[in-house]
Formats: structure tokens, sequence, C-alpha cells
């Protein structure tokens, strides 16, 4: 194994959680016994694989745009094909972003999960091992097996500790995710025949021919489409959120959605400059009808996980805007917008958590008046509203505003209906709060509804900070993919120079 720090950090960071799935699998005892241990063995290890990621944050190098802390082992040399690790400045935020929520889960489903406790947190490791291990993988057959991996463990959270609907929509989000990833294994496939490599790095410098860019970029885009997820394939979402306990549907929104877009920056638009160019209208188009129309469905739902799953959806189409608009504006702004989104919408799903927990109902009808008897939890709510809306000052307002520069730089109608997610954005998410928490409590069992407890605050401090801090210091994150991202947009410009008629030709004035 090769290691620029001479110490295997991702590695360490990627299958720690599985050393606390057999810590966890050795416990004997009662029910109440193995439950407590497996609840206490998740935390720690989750916590302890968060530290090590913070080492890791702190000690990589901003201003490299390439891969740091690689590690290599030879795994099929006879095929080239190795078991290779590295973060650049994109995915080393992903990996921060995947610890930092993972514990937070941990916590939250303490005493919401009653059964199959001991399950319920080796499913979460599991989990986690899959989501690090597909953003540090620097091996593309690595990388699909980790990108597929978080299938198995996923399923399993919605479909045995979800709601009634469980079976099927566990059923729908798998089958959705798997058919397109299909495609992509055909994909890779082509790629390893055509470059006689696997190597992220070597597959970044080899040329494929125009036609060939085309069908990779469909094949890739079917895969990456329905997990970001895109208009039309984005029915699977709402059914896993409202189905799924909070701490799935808070994983599921915070890091499983950026995977899509993960892999469109990692894949389609560096490897595939062509035919990224070529479809980018496309994406614009789908993306678009995206913010609008499910804004628009979002406006018109009564159970606040759906209105929140939708709103995810909206969120994410100014995602696919940015990462197409190929100038680093509109990319800076689409990754500030995925973790931003990753942080404010899993927060969202906490604070439905927080009163289903009580009330066992996500009915907006069932609430109102919650001010009164819940000031904290009305003062933790607004804030994660206000920054959902984009409101200056939170994480939701850098990442649409740079959004919408970028895309102003592609077409001026192109930035106004993207920017339209602001406005209709604002709608729903007031709706949603003045329902909920203001007017009077005309319901008994809200008259003696209890306001947050202390492990709620703590679940809930670590993503105030986040917020706020992206919000009024966001270049302490967008400096650590500004390298990355700089060196991609000139590679693609350069790539374009000798296609008539593109997009990024006409435009690489002024990227800078």
């Amino acid at each position: 194994m090769t290691n620029a720090a001479g110490f295997p950090i991702l590695s360490l960071i990627t299958w720690l959680p599985l050393i606390g799935c057999v810590v966890i699998m050795s416990v004997r005892g009662d029910e109440e016994t193995v439950a407590s241990n497996a609840r206490w063995t998740a935390l720690w290890t989750s916590l302890l694989v968060l530290a090590l990621s913070l080492v890791l944050w702190f000690r990589f190098d901003p201003t490299d745009p390439g891969f740091q802390f690689n590690e290599h082992i030879a795994w099929l040399p006879e095929y080239k094909v190795g078991y290779s690790m590295g973060v650049d400045g994109i995915s080393v935020l992903f990996v921060l972003l995947s610890t930092v929520l993972t514990p937070i889960c941990i916590l939250s489903a303490w005493e919401a999960i009653h059964t199959r406790v001991r399950e319920f947190m080796l499913s979460f490791l599991v989990l986690e091992t899959m989501m690090v291990g597909m953003f540090c993988a620097t091996d593309f057959v690595v990388f699909y097996m980790f990108f597929e991996g978080v299938l198995i463990p996923m399923y399993l959270i919605i479909g045995v500790w979800g709601g009634p609907r469980r079976v099927y929509a566990a059923v729908k989000f798998f089958l959705y995710t798997l058919t397109g990833s299909v495609l992509m294994l055909l994909a890779l496939i082509f790629m390893w025949v055509q470059a006689g490599t696997t190597d992220i790095g070597g597959l970044l410098h080899t040329q494929f021919s125009h036609t060939a860019q085309l069908w990779l970029f469909l094949a890739f885009f079917a895969s990456f489409a329905v997990k970001v997820p895109m208009w039309p394939v984005h029915t699977w979402l709402p059914d896993a959120h409202v189905e799924a306990p909070t701490a799935g549907s808070v994983i599921l929104a915070g890091v499983l959605l950026k995977m899509g877009a993960y892999g469109f920056i990692r894949f389609s638009i560096p490897m595939l400059p062509e035919a990224s160019a070529y479809f980018a209208p496309f994406i614009y188009t789908l993306s678009v009808v995206a913010v609008i129309y499910t804004s628009l469905v979002a406006l018109a739902q009564t159970d606040m996980k759906k209105l929140i799953a939708y709103s995810s959806v909206a969120h994410m189409g100014v995602v696919t805007i940015g990462l197409f608009t190929f100038n680093i504006q509109g990319i800076h702004g689409a990754l500030f917008q995925m973790l931003s989104h990753g942080i404010v919408s899993g927060a969202l799903f906490l604070i439905v958590g927080v009163v289903y927990d009580r009330i066992h109902t996500r009915e907006i009808a069932r609430y109102g008046g919650l001010a009164d008897r819940m000031p904290g939890y009305a003062l933790v709510f607004m804030l994660f509203m206000m920054a959902s809306v984009g409101l200056p000052g939170t994480a939701g307002f850098v990442g649409e505003f740079l959004v919408i520069i970028g895309s102003l730089q592609v077409n001026f109608w192109l930035a106004l209906l993207g920017g339209a997610g602001m406005i209709l954005g604002a709608a729903y998410m007031l709706y949603l709060y003045a329902r909920v928490v203001f007017g009077r409590i005309t319901k008994d069992d809200l008259k003696s509804i209890l306001d947050l407890s202390p492990r709620e605050w703590a679940v809930f401090a670590p993503l105030i900070v986040l917020t706020l801090w992206m919000g009024i210091y966001p270049s302490s994150f967008t400096r650590y993919f500004d390298a990355t991202v700089g060196q991609m947009v000139q590679q693609h410009t350069a790539a374009l120079q000798h296609v008539p008629g593109s997009p990024t030709t006409k435009l690489a004035g002024n990227l800078h």
C-alpha cells in the first residue's frame, strides 16, 4: 500500500464502522442489554470515524487540485484493477458530511427505534462504510461496488423499520436505483476495454469518440439521474421518505441524494466533455421542470415529510443546473448547495421526527400553535425553514446565489426559472411553518406536548452551528474545492476548443 501521508487514514475511516459491527454482533445477553450496547457502540464508533475525518479535513491541502492521501493495493493486477483510495477538494467535504450526519442519525434514533435495535445500528454502520468508501474510491470498479452497496443497508432501513407501506417503498427504491446502475455497469465495462484501466485518474485523460461519449453519457445519466433524483425519475423519493424512519430520511436526503450529483461531476462532466455540452440543454430543461413542478406539488402536500421530500427534488434541480453551466461560479454553487442541502434537509426531517415521536402523525392539519408549548422547537424550526428558503446569512443562500450567477452566463431565462425555486420555496416552507407553529392549540394532545429534550438539543446543535457557519463564512468551505473545480473547468474548456458552437467555447472568456 502506498500513501503520501504514510498512514492509511482513508481506509481506516472507511472500514472502521465494520469493526464496530463486529463488536455489536459479539455482545450477548438479554434484549435490553444487547440494544443498549448496540446503541453505545454505534455512537462511539461513528464519533471516532468523525474525529478521523476531521483530522483528514485539517491535514488536507486545498491548493492541490489532485487526489491526496492516496492508497493503492493491486487487487486484480492482470486486469489493471486496484483497490485505490484518495480524496480531492470535492470528495473530502462529502466524506465529512457523511461522517457528521451518521452519529446525528444514531442519536436521533436512540429512543425512536425499539425493535431489532442491534440490526438497525448494524445497518447504519454498514451504510456509513459504503458512503465513505464511495466518496474515497479512485478506481471505477471499487466506486461501483460501494455505489451499489449503499442500496442494501438502505433497503433494510426502509423495509424493516419503516411505516405501513415500507415494503412497497423499499422495493420501489431498490428497483429504480438498481435498474439505472446496470446501464452504468455496461458503460464502465466499455470504458475499461477502451482505456485498459479502471483508474479514475487514467480515465480522466482518456479521449473517447464523440459517438461513444453520447452513449456513455446516457448510460451514466440513467444511473445518476435516478439517484439525484431528477424529474421524471423522482417518484421513488417521496414514498421512500414517507415510509423510512426519521434517521433513514436524514441520511437519504443528506448523503444518498448527493451520490448522483457527485457521479455527474466525477465522471460525466470531466470524462465526457463533448457529450456533457451536447446534453446540457436537456439537463437544463429537466432541472427547471423539477424546480418549478415539484415546488408546486410541495405546496399541495398535507404530509410534512412529503412536502420536504418534494422540496429536495426542487433543490437538487438547482444543483444539476449549476453543474452543467460548466463555469466556476455555477459548479461552486452546485457543490455548496449539495453540502448545505445535506445539512438543512436532514435537519428538517429531524424537525418532523420530533413531533412524530410525540403525536405519531405527520399530517400538517393535526398541528398548530406549537410555539406556545414548544418555544425552543419553534425557534430551531424557524432557523432551518429560513435556511431552506435561502435567507442570507444561512447555508441555503450561498449555493443558490452562485448557481444563479453561473446560469446567467449561460442564459437569462435559465437563471430566472431556476431562481423561481427560491420564491416557490418560500411559499411552501412558510405555509408549513405557519400551519404547524402558529395559531391556537385546538387539539387536546398538543396541550401537554413537551419541548425539545437535552438529547434532541444535542442532535440539533451541530446542525445549527454548521448552518450559520456556512452562511456567514462560506469561503471556509468553497476554498477546499476551488483548485479542483478550477482545473476541471480549464480541462473541460480545452477539450471543447475544437467543437464548433459549444456553449463552453462561447463562455471561455467569462469563466473567471
